[in-house]
C-alpha cells in the first residue's frame, strides 16, 4: 500500500512523493489522461532571460542530459510505465522542446501509440535571446496520442470549434506563459500556465476523468483538473515541489479563488465561457475512488 503525499479531503486530488519510475509499477489504477511534462535536458550552463534579468537555464540534476541514448532509453522506461496506467481509450499529452521531442515521438511510435497532433504553443511573451545569432525561441511542442491505433479517443470537437470562433481549431495555439497570479504559492522552474493545460484537459477528456501527471511538479495540471470538474494524481521527487503543489490545490478549495482563477484563464472568448460550459457540462460515469 503507497501512502500518499497528501489527499485532498475532497479526493480529487492526490500527490505522491518519490521516483515516478518505482511508484507507478506499486499501483493498478487506469486513468483516462496523461499528461507529461518530462525533464527537457537542457541545463547545459547557458543563459536567458527571465523578467528583464539574465538567468542561468540550469533547472537542477534532473534536468541534466548524459547524451541521446540516456536520453531515449529514460524516455523509453517511462513511457511504458504509463502507458499500462492509461485506459484502453486514453490519450496522451507530453510537452518538449527541440531537445527531448523529437526522442519523444519516435518512442511514442515504436511503442505502438497513434500521435494524434503535434501543438505548437506560440508564447505571446517569450524572453529575448541573448546571442542575436539566431531566432528567438518563442514556441514549445506538446505531442498528442492516443493507446491504442484501433481504440476511438474522446475528443470535444465542438467545444474546441466554439473556443475558436466557429472554425475548426488549428493545432498552433498562442497563448501567455505563466502570470504573477499563477505564482501566488511560490513557483516551479519549468512551471506550465494553467490556460494551456486547461484546453488540454477541455479538449480530450469528461467530467470527472482520472488525469495523472508522472512529474508533477507543482500540478498546474492537478489545479486545472480540479478547476475543470476533473480529478488528479500527481508524482514528483522533490519535497519543495510538492508543498507548492498542496498549497496551490488548498488556495482553491476556496470557491471564491478557484471561480477567480476560471475566469482569469486566457483562450475563451468572454471570462464566464468556463462557467458556463462546466455548468451545463454532461454528467459522465467516471467516479471511482483513486486505490493506493
Amino acid at each position: 500500500m503507497i501512502k500518499p503525499y497528501f489527499k485532498s479531503e475532497d479526493k480529487k486530488f492526490t500527490l505522491l512523493h518519490g521516483d515516478t519510475m518505482e511508484l507507478l509499477p506499486k499501483f493498478d489504477h487506469k486513468f483516462d489522461m496523461i499528461f507529461a511534462d518530462p525533464p527537457y535536458f537542457l541545463s547545459n550552463n547557458g543563459f536567458s532571460i527571465q523578467s528583464g534579468k539574465v538567468v542561468s537555464v540550469n533547472k537542477g540534476k534532473w534536468d541534466k542530459s548524459e547524451g541521446f541514448q540516456f536520453v531515449n532509453d529514460f524516455n523509453r522506461i517511462w513511457l511504458k510505465l504509463v502507458r499500462d496506467k492509461m485506459k484502453e481509450d486514453a490519450t496522451i499529452w507530453i510537452s518538449g522542446t527541440m531537445h527531448n521531442i523529437f526522442s519523444v515521438g519516435q518512442i511514442l511510435t515504436e511503442l505502438d501509440f497513434r500521435i494524434l497532433n503535434i501543438i505548437t504553443w506560440e508564447k505571446s511573451n517569450p524572453p529575448p535571446n541573448l546571442s542575436c545569432r539566431f531566432f528567438t525561441h518563442s514556441t514549445e511542442q506538446i505531442i498528442w496520442a492516443r493507446k491504442n491505433e484501433k481504440v476511438p479517443h474522446y475528443f470535444n470537437y465542438e467545444l474546441m470549434k466554439k473556443l475558436n470562433e466557429n472554425k475548426q481549431m488549428k493545432d498552433v495555439w498562442k497563448l501567455p506563459a505563466i502570470a504573477p497570479w499563477e505564482k501566488s504559492c511560490k513557483k516551479h522552474p519549468t512551471q506550465k500556465p494553467l490556460s494551456v493545460l486547461t484546453r488540454l484537459i477541455l479538449a480530450s477528456t469528461k467530467q470527472n476523468a482520472w488525469i495523472l501527471d508522472p512529474f508533477a511538479g507543482s500540478s498546474t495540471t492537478g489545479v486545472a483538473a480540479n478547476l475543470s470538474n476533473r480529478l488528479f494524481l500527481g508524482i514528483d521527487q522533490e519535497e519543495e515541489f510538492l508543498e507548492i503543489s498542496k498549497n496551490r490545490k488548498l488556495e482553491i478549495d476556496n470557491p471564491l479563488i478557484a471561480a477567480k482563477y476560471r475566469q482569469k484563464l486566457q483562450g475563451f472568448n468572454k471570462q464566464n465561457q468556463l462557467d458556463l460550459f462546466l455548468a451545463n457540462e454532461p454528467e459522465s460515469e467516471y467516479k471511482v475512488e483513486l486505490n493506493l
